[in-house]
């Protein structure tokens, strides 16, 4: 017995073992690693990435300078800045929009809170800088990462339902539902 175990001892018996566990491992498994910058994996459909302000059909703004997704932000990352629009004291614009990146933590409770869907979470996640103020978003940065990331804008509400477009007397320029 002593001369069985002198030998396991002498030829490493339990290393061998697991080598020959290894090897089998080795040769029966493919590898799955990607090449990712030219193959990436697919993102679940709910992923939350970068914001972004998103537009109309017509190139204008959905953002109506409510603040409320200044408010709902747990971290203060958003502050706007709303003005009304000229000739029109019941309309209301984000005058200026700006998003510090570096706190954000991509909970989207903005998304929730925005009422005109003004604001999207989007797909992408690759933001390396090697300056974090290049992360300080501003208004135009945000509309051209959503143009980016939503190619695909709805209509305006006007458009969409005519009704609305019958009894809105703010629109002047919308034409009346015909019966």
């Amino acid at each position: 017995m002593k001369i069985k175990e002198w030998l396991k001892t002498l030829i490493f018996y339990e290393i061998l073992i697991g080598m020959k566990q290894t090897m089998q491992h080795l040769l029966r498994y493919r590898p799955i690693t990607l090449e990712y910058p030219h193959i990436k994996k697919p993102l679940p459909s709910n992923y939350r990435g970068m914001l972004a302000l998103l537009k109309y059909d017509d190139d204008t703004e959905k953002c109506v300078g409510c603040d409320l997704c200044e408010a709902a932000c747990p971290s203060r990352v958003i502050r706007v800045v709303s003005a009304e629009v000229p000739g029109e004291p019941t309309k209301r614009f984000a005058k200026e929009y700006y998003m510090d990146m570096t706190r954000c933590l991509f909970c989207g409770m903005c998304v929730q809170a925005c009422p005109v869907d003004a604001l999207g979470m989007t797909q992408e996640y690759e933001w390396a800088v090697y300056d974090k103020r290049n992360l300080q978003l501003n208004k135009e940065q945000l509309l051209a990462i959503g143009d980016r990331a939503f190619p695909v804008k709805e209509k305006r509400l006007e458009f969409q339902h005519p009704n609305v477009a019958y009894f809105n007397v703010s629109f002047k320029d919308i034409p009346e539902k015909e019966f």
